[in-house]
């Protein structure tokens, strides 16, 4: 199939017309399909800052030349590795990188525990976790000692701290002192006397990791409070230690029971002797009221005695013979009794008919 050149022809005869008329400058008629925007125009004026702005900002998170510090915190500046003196408070500060970094150490309290049985300390970077204390008694007898110690990083300190110690300064400061107190300490007593006398031992720890770290050059660490949780003692004192316990208990239990027999004895001597105290006082009480009631019976008997005077006395005599007389006139046998009756007798009289009347009573 023969092909048509003409297509071609007139491709190649309108290109070239058109280089030819606008290389000649002719004024040819062609229109770009849209216009160009505003900003786009510009855009090259304004490429240079924009790439300034981009490059400042991937190296501020490249280099990250600041650091925020947050409380409980202290920041230590080096400038070409020197230590500033001063530490960084909590905030926001700035740095030139690569010629200076900045280091931020902890200054809350932290726990460095000494126990026998292994545990994890968690996720807590400021609690510390070392095998408990192994030392002698003062009979060469081991003993393991388990407590724990709070302390901080002295803040104001901290950049002569970590320039003298190092970022380890935890392992070179505390622990050494520890040990070497409580060894000191420990070893002056017997393992059988240790638990008697624990308050005492805890005491005498404290105060000698307290004089030892706070006579460190700069006081770089500060003890918060030293705790003894326990003292493991040898199989063979544990077990004896029992036995004691055991006896002493025995001991004060029959202690106990002696006392109490004792103080029930006392209480039953007291209530024997307050029995008869209050028979004594009862007896007392009758007897009181006998020899009241006989004075005055004799107070009585004085007051009648007195009043019998010769001529009432007289006159109850004629009064009496009269009543004799009456009696014998009715009955010349009558029998006539006299019975006591004060200050005048009682007259019976017996008639004939065997009857008894009771006689006159004056």
């Amino acid at each position: 199939m023969p092909i048509d050149n003409d297509y071609f022809k007139n491709r190649q005869n309108n290109n070239g017309g058109g280089n030819n008329n606008n290389n000649n400058g002719g004024g040819g008629n062609f229109q770009p399909p849209f216009e160009t925007p505003e900003f786009f125009k510009n855009f090259g004026k304004k490429a240079g800052m924009l790439y300034v702005v981009i490059i400042i900002i991937a190296a501020l998170f490249i280099f990250k030349p600041f650091v925020i510090i947050e409380s409980g915190q202290v920041g230590i500046k080096a400038t070409t590795g020197k230590y500033d003196e001063m530490p960084l408070n909590p905030g926001f500060h700035l740095y030139i990188p690569v010629f200076q970094k900045v280091i931020v150490v902890d200054t809350k309290v932290r726990l460095l525990n000494y126990r026998s049985v292994e545990e994890m300390s968690g996720f807590d970077s400021g609690i510390k976790v070392n095998p408990a204390i192994n030392i002698l008694d003062a009979r060469g007898l081991p003993v393991s000692i388990e407590l724990t110690v709070q302390y901080r990083l002295t803040a104001t300190g901290a950049p002569a701290t970590i320039a003298t110690w190092g970022l380890s300064w935890e392992d070179k400061i505390v622990n050494p002192v520890v040990r070497n107190v409580v060894r000191n300490v420990v070893g002056g007593f017997n393992a059988e006397d240790l638990p008697t006398k624990r308050n005492e031992i805890a005491t005498l720890i404290e105060q000698g990791i307290r004089e030892q770290i706070e006579n460190l050059e700069g006081k770089p660490v500060s003890i918060e409070s030293v705790q003894l949780r326990e003292i493991v003692l040898p199989v063979k004192i544990k077990e004896q230690i029992e036995r004691v316990q055991i006896a002493n208990q025995e001991s004060e239990r029959v202690r106990y029971e002696v006392l109490r027999a004792k103080q029930e004895a006392e209480k039953r001597a007291a209530q024997a002797t307050g029995e008869a105290e209050a028979k004594r006082i009862e007896a007392q009480g009758r007897a009181d009221a006998v020899t009241i009631e006989a004075k005055a019976q004799a107070v009585a008997n004085k007051s009648i005695a007195e009043s019998l005077t010769p001529n009432l006395l007289q006159m109850q005599q004629i009064a009496v013979q009269g009543k004799f007389n009456e009696a014998l006139r009715e009955n010349k046998d009558a029998k006539i009794f006299l019975t006591p009756g004060g200050s005048t007798p009682n007259i019976w009289v017996d008639t004939k008919d065997k009857s008894r009347d009771a006689a006159i009573n004056q």
